[in-house]
C-alpha cells in the first residue's frame, strides 16, 4: 500500500516537471484544454500588427519620395530665375554700352559737323536713321522683355498651381492618415475586446481546472480509502465539508447502542450522519465504494434511527465516488437517494 502510495506522488511530481520543462507537452495539455486555440489567435492578432506598421512604412517612403520630387521641380525653377535675371542685367549692361557709344559717336558728328559743315544734311539723315533703329531696338527689346514678364507670370501661376495641386494631395495623405489612426484605435479596441473576452475564457477555464482536480483529489482520496492508504474516516470527513458546501447540508454524527442488534446482527454501536434542512431530517451514509451489503446496512441504520427517535426519515442519501449497476439496482429498490458526483 505504501509502495502504491509513493508511486501516486512520483507521477504527480513527473506530471508537474514535464509541464514546466518540456514545451511540446505543455502545448499538447494545452491543446486538450482548449488554450492552444487562444496562444494562435494571440499570434495571429500579432502578425495583423506587424503587417499594420509595415504598410504605414511604406505610405510614409511613398509620400516622401513625392515631396523629394517636388523639391527637385522647385530648385529646377529657382535656377531659371536666377539665369534670367542674370541675362537681364547683362542686357541693361549692354544698352548703357550701347548709350556711351552713341554719345560718343555724337561728339565725334559734332565736331566732324564743325568741320564738314556739307554733309550736315547727310549726317542728319543718318542720325533720324539711327535714332529710328534705336526706338526699334527698343521696342524689340520691349517686346522681348514683355514675353520674359509674360513667362515669369505663367511660370508663377503654374508653380501657384503646382502648390495647389501638392496642397490637394497632402491635405488626402492627411485624411487618408487620419482614417488609418481611426481604423488602427478601432482595431486596437476589437483587439483589446478580444484579449479581455480570452483574459475572461482563461479564467474560468483556471477555475474549472481547479474543480476538476478537487474532484480528482476526491477520487484519489477514495481510492487510498479503499487500498488503505488514507483512513475511510478521513475520507468521510473531507465529503462531509463537500455537502456543506455544495448542497447546503449540515451533517452531525448521531451515535446509539444497539442491543437488539438490528443492524450488525449482534449488539453493537450504531452511528449515522443526519442533516436537518427545510424541518426535514435526512440521513447520509459516506463511502469511499458502495456495494449492494452497503445500500441494506445503511436501510437498516434508518430503520433503527426511526425506531429509537420515532421519527421516519424524509430522505436516505448515499453519498460515494464509485457504485456498480447491482447498488445503483439495490439502492432503488430500497428507496435511497444516491449521491455520486463528488
Amino acid at each position: 500500500m505504501a509502495l502504491v502510495s509513493d508511486l501516486g506522488k512520483k507521477l504527480k511530481q513527473e506530471f508537474f516537471k514535464l509541464l514546466k520543462e518540456d514545451e511540446e507537452f505543455r502545448y499538447g495539455v494545452a491543446g486538450l484544454i482548449g488554450l492552444d486555440e487562444i496562444l494562435k489567435r494571440l499570434d495571429r492578432n500579432e502578425k495583423e500588427l506587424i503587417k499594420l506598421r509595415e504598410d504605414m512604412m511604406k505610405s510614409f517612403e511613398q509620400q516622401n519620395a513625392i515631396l523629394a520630387k517636388h523639391s527637385e521641380i522647385l530648385e529646377k525653377h529657382s535656377e531659371n530665375i536666377v539665369k534670367l535675371t542674370e541675362e537681364l542685367v547683362k542686357l541693361r549692361e549692354d544698352m548703357l554700352k550701347g548709350f556711351a557709344q552713341h554719345d560718343s559717336l555724337l561728339a565725334k558728328h559734332s565736331e566732324i559737323l564743325e568741320k564738314h559743315s556739307e554733309d550736315i544734311v547727310k549726317l542728319t539723315s543718318e542720325i533720324v536713321k539711327l535714332r529710328k533703329d534705336m526706338l526699334e531696338g527698343f521696342e524689340h527689346h520691349n517686346a522681348i522683355l514683355m514675353k520674359h514678364s509674360e513667362e515669369i507670370v505663367k511660370l508663377r501661376e503654374d508653380m501657384v498651381r503646382g502648390f495647389e495641386r501638392h496642397d490637394a494631395i497632402l491635405a488626402k495623405h492627411s485624411e487618408e492618415i487620419a482614417r488609418l489612426r481611426e481604423d488602427m484605435l478601432k482595431g486596437f479596441d476589437r483587439h483589446d475586446a478580444i484579449l479581455m473576452k480570452h483574459s475572461e475564457e482563461i479564467v474560468k477555464l483556471r477555475e474549472d481546472m481547479l474543480e476538476g482536480f478537487k474532484a480528482i483529489q476526491r477520487h484519489l482520496d477514495a481510492l487510498g480509502a479503499r487500498w488503505g492508504t488514507i483512513s475511510e474516516e478521513a475520507f468521510r470527513e473531507g465529503l462531509r465539508g463537500l455537502l456543506k458546501e455544495e448542497l447546503g447540508l449540515k451533517v452531525e454524527k448521531w451515535v446509539h447502542y444497539d442491543a437488539d442488534g438490528i443492524v450488525y446482527k449482534c449488539p453493537s454501536m450504531v452511528d449515522i450522519d443526519v442533516a436537518i434542512r427545510d424541518g426535514k431530517v435526512i440521513l447520509i451514509e459516506i463511502t469511499s465504494h458502495a456495494r449492494p451489503s452497503d445500500a441494506a446496512t445503511f436501510k437498516r441504520k434508518a430503520d433503527f434511527y426511526e425506531k429509537v427517535t420515532g421519527r421516519k426519515p424524509d430522505r436516505l442519501l448515499l453519498v460515494t465516488p464509485y457504485a456498480d449497476d447491482k447498488t445503483i439496482d439495490a439502492c432503488a429498490k430500497l428507496g435511497i437517494e444516491l449521491y455520486t458526483k463528488v
